[in-house]
């Protein structure tokens, strides 16, 4: 199965006013998926929809290839971190664990222990939750999205408020979920930074739209560094660049061309360039980053 998730047409009302429209969606089976926008962009309402936790007003989702009733059937494999965790503060770690599994059908002192050593608590297990710190919460919230071996979890702003350090552990567990469980995971935050360094696909939504939609691949065509060259003659340069030894060279959108490789030979470019009386008039090393693309596309800040 390519897609583990889709969505056609989703829209979510309140009154006349669209939280979300019109969202069409798809997420690969094991990958991590990130949902792009600022503050009040559509992305938590478009994770409750998905999550079961708020009815579309209009437009349909499909989960494991199946919609309707079939997918609301299947939610019992999707795991579920929308805004806080629902911690009790007075028990502890095991405690929290236990308790959701209990009610998950799935009480069994190894496998809780095994949840709380893939969250890296197995240190914390019998510490209450009130004493931790909130990136050891967060982590915790994802362990009881985890109860019950779901296929797919979804994660609204796991890592908004977290300090560096714990950015890099909750980052370093869900690439272990993906990687060793093969678990596909949607999450959402507006610290592009970070969703650059670990989603496989995204989303950008603006105004409760999905402006685009594309994958690591495609941001790197479209973002990363590289030599950008404008002649007039685009066609011909890039097969003189090409002859002489750049592998990675494209024509871009805007018709000029793009060199993804050697980019420490600008004044190699130029020389043969000039040789066969092809004079650039635009030669630029770019650096453009996530951000850049995101605010390229919104024309707005990230964090709104």
């Amino acid at each position: 199965m390519e897609y583990i998730m889709t969505t056609k047409n989703l829209t979510k009302k309140y009154g006349e006013k669209a939280a979300a429209k019109d969202i069409n969606i798809h997420i690969r089976e094991g990958e991590i998926y990130g949902l792009i926008g600022r503050n009040g962009a559509g992305k938590t309402t478009i994770m409750r929809m998905l999550s079961g936790l708020s009815n579309p007003t209009e437009g349909s989702f499909s989960l494991f290839g199946k919609t309707g009733k079939d997918a609301l059937k299947e939610m019992k494999n999707v795991g579920v971190l929308i805004e806080h965790p629902g911690l009790y503060p007075n028990m502890t770690a095991y405690e929290n664990l236990r308790l959701k599994a209990i009610a998950m059908g799935c009480d069994n002192k190894k496998y809780i222990d095994e949840v709380l050593e893939l969250i890296g608590l197995t240190g914390a297990r019998d510490k209450k939750a009130k004493s931790f710190s909130l990136g050891m919460r967060q982590r915790l919230g994802i362990g009881l999205a985890l109860i019950g071996d779901p296929k797919i979890i979804i994660l609204d702003e796991p890592i908004n408020g977290l300090d560096p350090q714990g950015i890099v552990e909750v980052r370093k567990m869900l690439e272990k979920l993906r990687d060793e469980k093969k678990i596909t995971i949607m999450i959402s935050s507006h610290i592009l930074d970070e969703l650059g360094k670990l989603a496989d696909s995204y989303g950008i939504i603006h105004e409760g739209n999905l402006v685009d939609e594309f994958t690591v691949d495609e941001l790197h065509k479209r973002c990363g560094r590289y030599i950008s060259v404008n002649t007039d003659d685009n066609s011909a340069a890039a097969e003189v660049i090409k002859s002489g030894g750049f592998n990675d060279v494209d024509i871009d959108e805007n018709g000029f061309i793009r060199i993804n490789d050697r980019l420490d030979d600008v004044q190699l470019i130029v020389k043969r360039l000039v040789e066969k009386d092809l004079v650039p008039n635009h030669v630029t090393v770019k650096d453009i980053s996530l951000e850049d693309y995101y605010l390229s596309v919104t024309g707005g800040s990230e964090n709104g």
